[in-house]
């Protein structure tokens, strides 16, 4: 059976489908974790250390000895895609509640969900797009973009807003693991491809855990919502993206388009914010299968943006330079 080809066909589907096993365990069989014990449980209800060694792995692939256009790129991006999630932030945060929107068509939208489905970027989706559609400049500028994953920049952005405070222990611990695999791994290049061979195998795991603690009836109720949130995102940061990619990576802006994307990982960062900020709590359910079906909808929409905008943007050039040799 080629069930890792079927998955890879389905966008983010190492990620969303094992999440979808997940909440239909914890959809029909809430206390499977807790009937059969130890290791089953373990797995069902382990998203924070797994995510921990996720997030340790994550940090030993990135190479510091990187060229500096790559560096501009992708340091580019990433400034720009958080400086706008602060934003939307800081707006949201004078007008919604603090435990989101509680009725109508709007209900879960909070602060905490724009925040955590704007500001990290799927890397591996960006590489994929700018090997087909961009430069080996463009393709590497993924160096970078893990350091959107996790928790700590939404904790900044919620902190900065003023929607909340998290204590100075608590940054620490949320990117120790990151620092120390990024550490090891620009000191040992043996040691960044072991750890780094585990990044894409934890993926399923802490997706299910991560499920375990969602019902589907609230997948249900979000659906659209959460399919309008994702056009949102591309939207409100592709704009922006697109600029800077144009104006300060010296690209075509196909780059900021292809990084206009929700990554999957962001569908775990309602979860890790609540535990580490209790306020949250309430947010989770509603918060994490809004960020999920918007990870749905720009994994879909964001391949297809980035092809017509590579074809207009080079269809641009050739017109620009059939009009100088015409000229000369």
């Amino acid at each position: 059976m080629k069930i890792k080809q079927r998955l890879d066909k389905i966008p983010g589907g190492l990620m969303l489908v094992p999440l979808f096993i997940g909440a239909l365990v914890n959809t029909f069989y809430p206390h499977a974790g807790a009937y059969l014990g130890s290791f089953t449980n373990g797995i069902l209800t382990g998203t924070v250390p797994i995510l921990g060694v996720w997030f340790f792995c994550m940090g030993a692939t990135i190479q510091l000895r990187a060229s500096g256009v790559v560096l501009k790129k992708s340091g580019t991006l990433v400034v720009v895609k958080t400086i706008t999630a602060w934003l939307v932030a800081l707006i949201a945060a004078h007008f919604l509640p603090l435990d989101g929107v509680q009725s109508g068509f709007f209900t879960g939208i909070s602060t905490l969900v724009l925040a955590a489905s704007m500001n990290m970027t799927n890397g591996g989706l960006y590489a994929s797009l700018m090997q087909q559609y961009g430069s080996k400049e463009d393709s590497a500028a993924f160096v970078l973009m893990s350091i959107e994953s996790g928790p700590l920049l939404t904790m900044i952005i919620l902190g900065s807003a003023g929607v909340a405070s998290f204590e100075p222990r608590l940054f620490l611990g949320a990117v120790l693991p990151f620092i120390l695999g990024f550490i090891l791994g620009n000191l040992d290049d043996e040691l960044r491809e072991f750890f780094g061979r585990a990044v894409p195998t934890l993926i399923p795991f802490f997706a299910f855990a991560l499920g375990g603690a969602i019902d589907l009836s609230v997948i249900r109720d979000t659906g659209l919502l959460g399919i309008l949130l994702g056009v949102g995102v591309i939207i409100v940061t592709g704009i922006p993206l697109i600029l800077a990619d144009k104006f300060i990576g010296g690209g075509d802006g196909t780059a900021g388009i292809a990084a206009s994307s929700s990554a999957g990982a962001a569908a775990a960062t309602p979860f890790l914010i609540a535990e580490m900020n209790p306020v949250f709590k309430s947010q989770v359910a509603s918060a994490t299968a809004l960020v999920a079906t918007a990870v749905i909808v720009t994994s879909v929409l964001v391949p297809i943006l980035t092809a017509l905008w590579a074809k207009w943007a080079r269809r641009g050039q050739h017109g620009a330079h059939a009009a100088v040799v015409s000229l000369d």
